[in-house]
């Protein structure tokens, strides 16, 4: 009998190398620091770690930015330190995923600079998008970047690139075999070298569609495919409907020649996770069909309303929707691009869906500091680093906040992460969350996500679909409860602010916060709670 994929069910571990650990006192994480700290990651008890980019690149945008995709950038070490990186989390049994960014490069890769110095029309301008100006000297189209100002970047004879970042990274035209004959360079480079699989930035947004033509409101689709911005729900799913260069067919045409070198590698059961936040949802569900990616990100949950109709409405339909194509949803709370989600919901609110999404069929996706229950960091303009901040002049505050460096021990800031500066400032409020002290409180952040997920591993995974018991659809207590079945777990969340009644036979597993009660033949869920029960 064939065993499942290692990645089905997975518990993986994002990793911001430069917030993590820092190994030499610089203020800056580093590879040889994340190796210094895996014991820790594999007390956790996740199966695998997804590394943010850490190649050769001058950092305008947290390493997303990247020089030399086959490089490792002397910020964070060398490759050698990768290598032994990689050794050593295999030695721990935890697979590694590493960031690829595939839309753009920095505008110092060598490929971009040779285009700076060569004429209109070269076949060095043709691996980007150079276009001539408009005849009023406008650039080629009315885009907005998602980083705020043009999309166009015009240079010394009069061209412009497009850019629907930083105007430091230059997208890459994928209608040029050499940009998809050096990416499977890239992708053989770091397999060969251990690697498990591929995290894809913007994998959505390879192929650009009517580049010369308008968009009709250009900074309400910017402002629309901002995670980190609220927007009325029917208002930003309206405008994703009019986007031209994303989710465009031709993508789905490159991630069949790249499952193809997945494959190749017999054995190793190399995987890829896209970050394609599309819409409608369903159009999600394209990026895994059985000939392509193995995984897409579920971004619903990082907007969702802490209430039981929408993360009914999130978690059934993601559910349903991978279904129609054989697949797994993801789940994820916070990553490097959004607020983290203590932030965004609460403390106790943020435990309780922890618990309630590690139930669930399919894998999860937990970013470092989320166990230890970090909010953003507080930070004043002066600190911020993040490009949209400074493209919209302070407008936009981006997302420097969710990217703090981690606390680890001792009673001042910068709480053991450096011996030296920190990148970003750690927050001296931030002594209650260090891995020391949480360690040595059993009602903490962190040993709710280690009883968690070793439950999740011995009681979930494998379990088969969930049924719905307690929801929005078919509730008995109205919207109070959400609640489902899968296997012999029962699992309920309380989103109340007040103690909820429940009828469940079993013994309780685990609880995210206060003392679950018996009444008579009833169990009381604590407020903005979530509890696992087994028969």
């Amino acid at each position: 009998m064939q065993s499942s994929p290692w990645w089905k069910e997975a518990t993986i571990y994002q990793v911001y190398p430069r917030s993590f650990f820092d190994s030499n006192g610089d203020g800056e994480g580093d590879l040889p620091g994340i190796t210094a700290r895996l014991d820790y990651v594999q007390q956790l008890g996740v199966d695998a770690i997804w590394l943010s980019p850490f190649y050769t690149s001058p950092n305008k945008d947290g390493g997303y930015d990247v020089a030399d995709p086959r490089g490792v950038d002397p910020r964070f070490g060398n490759l050698e330190d990768a290598k032994e990186l990689i050794t050593a989390a295999h030695q721990r049994s935890l697979r590694v995923i590493a960031d690829i960014v595939p839309n753009h490069f920095s505008d110092q890769h060598h490929w971009f600079q040779a285009a700076l110095k060569a004429p209109r029309g070269s076949k060095e301008r043709a691996r980007f998008h150079f276009y001539d100006a408009n005849s009023d000297g406008t650039p080629p189209n009315n885009w907005i970047s998602l980083f705020g100002g043009p999309s166009w970047t015009q240079v010394e004879d009069g061209q412009f690139y497009l850019h629907l970042f930083d105007s430091s990274q230059p997208d890459l035209n994928w209608e040029n075999p050499e940009v998809s004959e050096d990416f499977e360079k890239t992708l053989r480079f770091w397999i060969d070298l251990g690697i498990d699989g591929f995290r894809i930035d913007v994998a959505h947004g390879l192929v650009k569609e009517d580049i010369l033509k308008n968009h009709p409101d250009p900074q309400g689709l910017s402002d629309a495919l901002r995670l980190d911005l609220a927007m009325d729900t029917e208002k930003r799913n309206a405008l994703l409907l009019t986007v031209p260069y994303f989710d465009r067919q031709g993508v789905h045409e490159i991630y069949r020649e790249w499952r193809k070198i997945f494959d190749s590698y017999i054995g190793r059961d190399i995987m890829a996770v896209a970050e394609a936040w599309v819409h409608p949802p369903v159009n999600a569900t394209r990026y895994v069909r059985a000939d392509e990616l193995h995984q897409v990100f579920n971004f619903d949950l990082l907007t969702a309303e802490f209430t039981a109709k929408v993360l009914y409405d999130v978690i059934d339909r993601s559910i349903a929707l991978n279904a129609t194509v054989n697949a797994l949803p993801t789940w994820a709370l916070s990553n490097h691009d959004s607020p983290r989600v203590v932030s965004r919901i609460g403390q106790e609110q943020a435990g309780a869906l922890a618990l309630f999404v590690f139930g669930l069929p399919g894998s999860t996706y937990v970013f470092a500091g989320q166990e230890l229950g970090l909010p953003d960091g507080e930070l004043s303009d002066s600190d911020r680093q993040d490009p949209s901040f400074f493209r919209t002049k302070g407008v936009i505050k981006g997302r420097d906040g969710a990217r703090v460096p981690l606390p680890w021990s001792g009673d001042a800031t910068p709480f053991g992460f450096t011996t030296g500066k920190p990148w970003l400032p750690i927050s001296q409020s931030w002594s209650q969350f260090t891995v020391k002290s949480e360690l040595k409180n059993p009602k903490s952040s962190l040993h709710l996500y280690q009883n968690a997920l070793k439950l999740r591993k011995e009681f979930m995974n494998g379990s088969g679909e969930i049924t719905w018991v307690e929801s929005p659809e078919h509730a008995s207590k109205g919207q109070a409860l959400l609640a489902y079945h899968r296997g012999s777990v029962t699992v309920f969340m309380n989103l109340t602010d007040i103690t909820q009644e429940c009828k469940v036979d079993g013994k309780l597993l685990i609880v995210s916060s206060g003392t679950v009660d018996a009444h008579n033949e009833m169990k009381v869920i604590p407020a903005r709670s979530c509890a696992w029960f087994i028969a």
